[in-house]
């Protein structure tokens, strides 16, 4: 059983259940969302992002490699109409779960990933030709953001510049890296970027 397992009862806090809130309200200015859209939320742990964004779009995926993250989200699903499920997966180990997708998001996951661009490539293909990813995480930080003995962190946050040249490099254009929300813990500020960014169409 992983830490994540371990925490998924408890993981739904204020803070949290805010946090969440502040990034789909972000996405939702910075990407057209419409009823026909697929939408995937990778890492989406209890399914706080891809929940507030399920009246946004279609068919939403709740994905994690947590079963204890995702027992507590399917516990939410009774009322979405089959509209959105949750299924394991992990980004860089498994075959998509169905898709193509028209929507790809992500909140505070990607510093979780050893390599930024493979994840980034990897999202790229979870989605259809002129697909859109909307990607949340950190601003470069000192460290302080995660407690100490924090769960498979691999990047303290991302510098705007370099993040963008990854998501270019891993095949995206129209790539936009800007300022989503900023998080407040111990009385410090922890500014959050959203990385918005197209998959090439066909012939484009």
């Amino acid at each position: 059983m992983s830490g994540f397992d371990e925490r998924a009862r408890t993981w739904d806090t204020p803070e949290r259940r805010e946090r969440a809130a502040e990034v789909a309200a972000a996405i939702r200015e910075a990407v057209p969302l419409d009823g026909s859209m697929r939408a995937i939320d990778i890492g989406a742990g209890t399914g706080l992002l891809g929940l507030e964004l399920a009246s946004d779009v279609g068919d939403v995926v709740l994905t994690d490699p947590s079963e204890g993250m995702l027992d507590v989200a399917r516990e939410k699903l009774p009322g979405s109409a089959g509209r959105v499920q949750a299924v394991r997966f992990d980004l860089l180990r498994d075959e998509p779960p169905g898709g193509p997708f028209d929507l790809a998001v992500s909140m505070l996951v990607l510093h979780h990933l050893p390599d930024t661009r493979q994840a980034l490539e990897a999202v790229a293909g979870l989605l259809r030709p002129g697909g859109m990813a909307a990607i949340a995480d950190l601003e470069t930080e000192d460290g302080s953001f995660h407690d100490e003995g924090a769960e498979g962190i691999h990047h303290q946050g991302f510098d705007p510049a370099a993040l963008a040249h990854d998501a270019e490099a891993a095949g995206f254009e129209a790539v936009r890296v800007g300022r989503a929300i900023e998080l407040e813990r111990d009385g410090r500020r922890y500014p959050v970027l959203l990385l918005v960014a197209r998959r090439p169409a066909r012939g484009g």
